[in-house]
């Protein structure tokens, strides 16, 4: 009669090794070249907006890669003026397991909380651009215009990422946009591919600028050549 054979348990020395290989694939923040503030949007409404975007970020890592590489930022706000900003991030997997982390809840919109805080990045460090993905707006739209303007002397665009038909958010949205030298786009709820292309399209510029924006949308069309085109025109 023969005996089933127990798996062979790991070492703890082939655990290490398979940490380190992996270590070893995620770059370290100086030997990336872009850095993008990922700014969402997390109050009540936004869950399947945060679900999508969640597992479309790797997407952005993965179109960085060949112009440089990408460290990613992610601020968000929700409930009762919460307002968080992560670490850097070099790889998909960091990024997505903060985010899987964070369930959204109801509250007001901080976007000019969003614009002072990159600004005040900025001022630490390079930062490439500014993603904003949201759907209304609910504060003053002189306040987030000031903002707005202190982060274009700095040099940072805004891509400001529309979800819906909110005519108030539109119009900020787009002014903030203007101001910064940066493009508004809408998206639809539910539409994941238009937001995959948003979003690698802001990675690319973030890590390569406009040239590398421009060889980008011209190579894959779309949403993102439409982008390209409307990129810091007033």
């Amino acid at each position: 009669m023969t005996k089933n054979k127990l798996p062979a348990e790991r070492s703890p020395s082939r655990e290490i090794d398979a940490f380190l290989a992996q270590a070893a694939r995620v770059p370290a923040l100086s030997q990336v070249k872009g850095r993008l503030i990922f700014a969402i949007d997390a109050t009540m409404s936004r869950q399947p907006t945060w679900d999508r975007a969640a597992e479309i970020q790797t997407d952005m890592f993965e179109v960085a890669e060949g112009v440089g590489g990408l460290a990613v930022q992610l601020v968000y706000f929700r409930g009762i003026r919460e307002f968080q900003a992560s670490e850097w991030a070099t790889s998909p997997s960091a990024l997505a397991a903060r985010m899987q982390n964070v369930t959204c809840s109801a509250g007001s919109t901080q976007l000019r909380r969003v614009l002072a805080h990159a600004a005040a990045e900025a001022r630490r460090t390079k930062v490439g651009a500014l993603v904003y993905i949201g759907d209304c707006f609910e504060e003053s739209p002189d306040a987030a215009a000031t903002e707005a303007a202190k982060l274009a002397l700095l040099g940072i665009p805004a891509f400001m990422f529309h979800e819906g038909h909110d005519p108030t958010a539109a119009a900020v949205f787009g002014e903030i946009a203007r101001l910064t030298h940066g493009v508004y786009a809408r998206f639809d709820a539910g539409a994941a591919r238009q937001l995959r292309d948003l979003l690698t399209a802001a990675a690319v510029y973030a890590t390569g600028g406009g040239l590398a924006l421009k060889h980008y949308g011209d190579r894959v069309g779309g949403e993102v050549l439409r982008l390209s085109r409307g990129m810091g025109k007033k």
